[in-house]
Formats: C-alpha cells, structure tokens, sequence
C-alpha cells in the first residue's frame, strides 16, 4: 500500500476570498496564486474548467485584482447568441446596416472600453466569427456593422470554456492561432468534487446569506452535511448553492438534502470500487486499523470527513487516531 501523508488541522480551514471566489483547499489556494500573479498584468487568459466551476467568477477576480478594476466587466456567452447577430453583438452596428436596425448600437467592445470583457464558452462561436476576433486581438481596432470607420479598443480579453481546448481545436470547433492568442495565460478551474472540504464550508457559506436575508436560523443535518461530501457534485458549486437553496426553502430548522439530490442516497450508502486490504494472519490489531485507515484516507483522497464517515466514527478520533501515528513515527524516528 503506498504511504499517504495526512494533515491535523482540527477544522477545515476557513474560506479564503480572492475577488469574487472563495475557497480553502488547494487547488483554489493554486487558482488564487495563478489570478494574483496574472491580475495585475494586461495578459489574455483562458480559464477552462467544468460548467458551475467558477469560471465566471475568476474572470471578475483577475479584473478586479488588474489595474482597470475602476472600469466596466462585461461577460458574454457565445453560445447564446443567434449567428447571425454576433458579429453584431460584439461590435455594435450602425443605424440602417441591416433591417431592424433603427438606432446605432455599441457593440460589446465598446461597452468594454478600458475595462474587460469575459468571452464565455468560446469555442462555441463561429469560426468566421472567430477569424474576425483574431483581427481585433491582434490590430486593437474593429469596424461596427454597416461603418467604415475604424475604432480603437482598448479592452483585456479573457477567454472560457468547459470543452478541453486542443481538443475544440481537434475538432474543428476553434481556431488554433486564436487558441494561442488568447492562452497566454491558462488557468483551470478545479470541480468541487477535488476541492475537499471547500463544499461543506461553502455550504454553510451560501446557508448564512439565505439565514441572513430571511432573518432565520436554519441548520443543516448531519446526514445532509455526510450527503455534501459523498455527492460527486457534477454541477460543482452552482448545483451546490441551488441545492442550498432549495433546501432552505422547504426545510423549516434543520434541512436535509438527500431527498433533493438524484442518486444521493446510493452515493451514500456504497463506495464505487471493490478494494481489499490483504492482511496478513496474526497481525497486531494496532497495525490492522492503521492500515484500515490509511487505505480508507486513500480512498478519499485525503478527505478526512468523508473517510470517517465510511468507517463508522467521529472526525475527532480520526483526527486523534492520525495524530497518534505521527507521534509513534517521530518517536521511532528520534
């Protein structure tokens, strides 16, 4: 079996902010390092990660850790306009360019001049639409619809998507060169399931500000806090906060959320594999649930909480268990 190291903080750690983020485990103590060193910098960045990761997010934390934090962020999402008029939406149009257009229209930017812009789910815009975006990455400058003449821009571009880039590009769903254009600086968003016991402190996070604007004082269970670290989580914090929320609005003192959660119940009640500790015949019974534990903490990736759970016991003597095993190996190593 291999060695696992193993952590005694009595308590999760608490939520860290960084912009618009929080977090405590660490991979998003990674995530804040990575938006700290880029914020500050005029650099373009592609965030990738799975939908309800914080992508979003982190583009308002980079903007709001940059030097034009005192001006406009704007988001768009790519897949959500029509083709036909995201030509238009991006660089605004003039008055009579194309039936409808009674007005001039800034363009988004335009709207994002000297601050950001946050192109969401990029690979989901057209590719002659992606050839002109490389054009105004490159010149700084764009035509609206219908107009002659060129205007500046000065506006940072970060880019996201939930696809996996190379693979868009693989595909025929994104341009390489605009791939390596806006990818000066990647950064992945981690899914909740890998961020430990960020959900459970996130958790409590989004039930204080529902207890905070109802003027209430509801709790979460202890099988809905076993429920929050063995669900897999595959909408990552969005699902997570809906999930909150819909609890807190049928539940009356202490919420449960099993109940609200497809396939909860046998998350909880099985592990996913067929593992086996070989013991050998004889052995010290010390040795035994040492090795019990260990595995278990393997297992789970660390998580002490969830590791506990599965074996049948309280956080606090898991914690004083692991203690003890790191106090006998200083020992025997003194």
């Amino acid at each position: 079996m291999n060695s696992v190291s193993h952590g005694f903080a009595e308590q999760p750690a608490p939520l860290t902010p960084v912009g618009s983020l929080l977090g405590a485990s660490p991979a998003m103590q990674e995530v804040f390092r990575l938006i700290e060193r880029v914020g500050p910098t005029e650099a373009s960045v592609l965030l990738t990660g799975e939908s309800g990761s914080g992508k979003e997010l982190a583009a308002r934390s980079i903007h709001e850790s940059s030097l034009r934090r005192g001006g406009p962020f704007i988001a768009i999402n790519c897949g959500a306009i029509p083709a036909g008029l995201i030509e238009a939406e991006l660089f605004g149009y003039e008055k009579g360019s194309f039936s409808g257009a009674v007005r001039a229209h800034a363009g988004v930017f335009e709207r994002a001049e000297g601050g950001t812009l946050l192109l969401d789910e990029l690979t989901e815009m057209p590719l002659d639409m992606q050839t002109r975006l490389l054009r105004v990455l490159e010149t700084r400058k764009f035509y609206r619809v219908g107009a002659s003449t060129e205007l500046p821009s000065d506006v940072r571009v970060i880019a996201s998507t939930n696809h996996c880039p190379l693979q868009a590009v693989q595909n025929g769903h994104l341009r390489e060169d605009l791939l390596y254009r806006l990818a000066v600086f990647p950064v992945g968003m981690p899914p909740l399931r890998e961020r430990g016991d960020d959900v459970e402190v996130l958790a409590e996070h989004f039930l204080a500000e529902l207890n905070a604007q109802g003027r209430t004082q509801k709790r979460l269970s202890a099988l809905a806090r076993m429920t929050l670290r063995q669900h897999t989580w595959p909408g990552n914090v969005r699902e997570l906060k809906n999930c909150i929320e819909r609890a807190f609005i049928l539940g009356d003192v202490v919420l449960e959320l099993a109940p609200l959660i497809p396939g909860a119940a046998r998350e909880r009640d099985q592990i996913s594999d067929d593992r086996r500790l070989d013991i050998r015949v004889g052995s010290r019974i010390h040795d035994m649930e040492r090795s019990l534990i260990e595995a278990t903490l393997d297992y789970f990736k660390g998580n002490k909480r969830r590791a506990a759970d599965a074996l049948g016991c309280s956080l606090k003597t898991l914690y004083n268990k692991l203690n003890g095993y790191s106090q006998n190996q200083e020992c025997a190593n003194s």
